[in-house]
């Protein structure tokens, strides 16, 4: 059996037996390393009432928790389902080497998960976007970024 497949097939297992233990959102994921599952997430938004609790971000916290690292290198993510924006941020900054998945943003959004609607406010102007946002303190803000620039100790990523 292609191994990829393999790995697949046990994302997929997690977001059914999530839904079977009704604990959440019919998601999993699962991060690999040397051939190994490493981490397991399963979607956790309703049972935990954790926004940021969804599949890959799960399994991504455990996998740099086991690695002791922020960075997943040389580990490659299985999702059941293309990854959402917020999910896809999380992974580009833990640095996988590879992302696999299965169902697409359109087979979500046909279930009722519309990640459709944030990929698009991503490249609305910010005075257009639903959700009402606004820039305050800039300047004393910035103060912040002229420390971390000059900082000696501090650890890149």
């Amino acid at each position: 059996m292609n191994i990829h497949r393999a790995f697949m097939e046990e994302a997929i297992e997690m977001a059914r037996k999530n839904l079977s233990e009704g604990q959440g959102g019919p998601f999993g994921a699962v991060i690999v390393k040397d051939g190994e599952i490493i981490a397991r997430g399963s979607n956790l938004v309703t049972f935990t009432n954790d926004p940021t609790a969804h599949a890959e971000i799960v399994a991504i916290r455990e996998a740099c928790s086991r690695l002791d690292s922020f960075q997943l290198t040389g580990c490659d993510i299985y999702c059941s389902c293309e990854p959402c924006p917020m999910c896809l941020g999380a992974i580009y900054w833990a640095r996988p080497n590879r992302i696999f998945f299965a169902a697409t943003r359109n087979d979500a959004a046909n279930a009722g998960f519309d990640d459709d609607f944030i990929y698009h406010e991503l490249n609305v102007r910010i005075p257009d976007r639903k959700i009402v946002t606004h820039q305050l303190l800039r300047k004393e803000a910035q103060f912040v970024f002229d420390k971390w620039i000059t900082l000696d100790r501090k650890t890149p990523y």
